[in-house]
């Protein structure tokens, strides 16, 4: 898991480090002391903590004005045991929710399994997004499966086309209008 490096392409377009409304501004990183680990096994010291033990992110991306950001995923989303989505929820989404971001994109390639508890933060999520919506892009099928059988699946977009395994091929603006445009078709159906 090491070797999992964060999406750093667009690093020269935008870095949360340096991004003063970013939940991460004034972090840094080491690109030799592996610090964190996900179940003793040690992750690349450029992913971000966000309180849980299993999953961790990366937030490639944030466009203030356009109100969107991309977030990238590492690990075992587990709200059973240790409330994966209260962490993203309260450390990360409301505090760029406060800033004007209402479209979330998450990628979970990197997501390697899913277990619920109960949805009053899905909810609570969705409800704050008010005219945006949170998209998930790439998750793995058995992951999705978990999130429909937890009926959780209504507070997200996700399969068919959201699903873009090229999305590396285009800045930043593509992907978000892609998927915009996308979400657009979708809710409007």
């Amino acid at each position: 898991m090491h070797e999992i490096e964060p999406f750093y392409s667009w690093k020269n377009l935008y870095d949360a480090a340096t991004d003063d409304l970013s939940p991460f501004y004034g972090r840094e990183y080491s690109e030799f002391e592996f610090t964190n680990t996900i179940y003793n096994y040690v992750i690349h010291p450029q992913w971000d903590e966000i309180g849980s033990e299993t999953l961790f992110i990366k937030i490639i991306y944030t466009d203030y004005s356009a109100g969107f950001t991309i977030i990238e995923m590492l690990g075992e989303w587990n709200d059973a045991i240790n409330n994966d989505i209260m962490f993203l929820k309260r450390e990360i989404a409301d505090i760029l929710l406060s800033e004007g971001v209402n479209k979330f994109i998450l990628i979970g390639e990197n997501v390697l399994n899913f277990h619920s508890s109960d949805d009053s933060y899905y909810e609570e999520w969705f409800e704050d997004v008010d005219d945006g919506w949170i998209c998930l892009v790439n998750f793995r099928e058995h992951v999705l499966n978990e999130f429909k059988k937890s009926n959780i699946d209504y507070y997200f977009l996700f399969g068919g086309e959201f699903d873009l395994i090229n999305w590396r091929t285009l800045n930043p603006q593509q992907f978000f209008s892609t998927i915009d445009n996308l979400a657009t078709k979708r809710l409007n159906a």
